[in-house]
């Protein structure tokens, strides 16, 4: 019986575990909410702690409540030395239209942090919360240490929210 293992190869996926480095990532986001040309990096928040914050798809009955509930207390995260990262398969053209449609109509506008677009899962699958029948992320909740160590895991099924506290 061989123990050999196959070479990597740039289909293969690198699944996140607590304790080990959290899986790279640089993806389109809303830093730049007029333009869309600002990618975000995990190298981004090398030195600060790091809130990856999945949910499933803009526009969506739970996912404002969470998602401002977080914008809301960034600047508590912040005075800890943390950053939010909400990410979703959605393309940034979904993410800014959600983050400039007020909240009486279901939108978001008001976020404080950026929203990633994880279009083809890939970050998803690699944290393990893709459901790949729809390519949507489950809620999934990472905090990557300063050092981009992957600290806390914590995935929820798509209609359960989260609370900030």
């Amino acid at each position: 019986m061989s123990t050999a293992t196959a070479p990597a190869t740039e289909n293969t996926v690198t699944l996140a575990k607590v304790g080990q480095p959290a899986p790279d990532f640089n993806m389109p986001s809303t830093k730049n909410l007029e333009t869309l040309a600002e990618n975000v990096k995990l190298s981004d928040y090398k030195g600060k702690w790091l809130v990856l914050l999945f949910y499933p798809l803009d526009f969506t009955f739970v996912c404002p409540t969470e998602l401002i509930h977080f914008s809301d207390a960034l600047e508590d995260f912040q005075g800890i030395g943390a950053e939010v990262l909400g990410i979703s398969t959605d393309s940034v053209h979904s993410h800014r239209a959600w983050l400039k449609t007020p909240q009486d109509k279901n939108g978001i506008e008001g976020v404080k942090y950026p929203i990633a677009s994880d279009v083809g899962g890939k970050l998803a699958k690699a944290y393990n919360i893709l459901v790949e029948e729809s390519n949507i992320a489950l809620r999934g909740l990472f905090i990557i240490n300063p050092e981009g160590i992957l600290q806390y895991s914590v995935i929820h099924d798509l209609n359960i929210g989260r609370s900030v506290e």
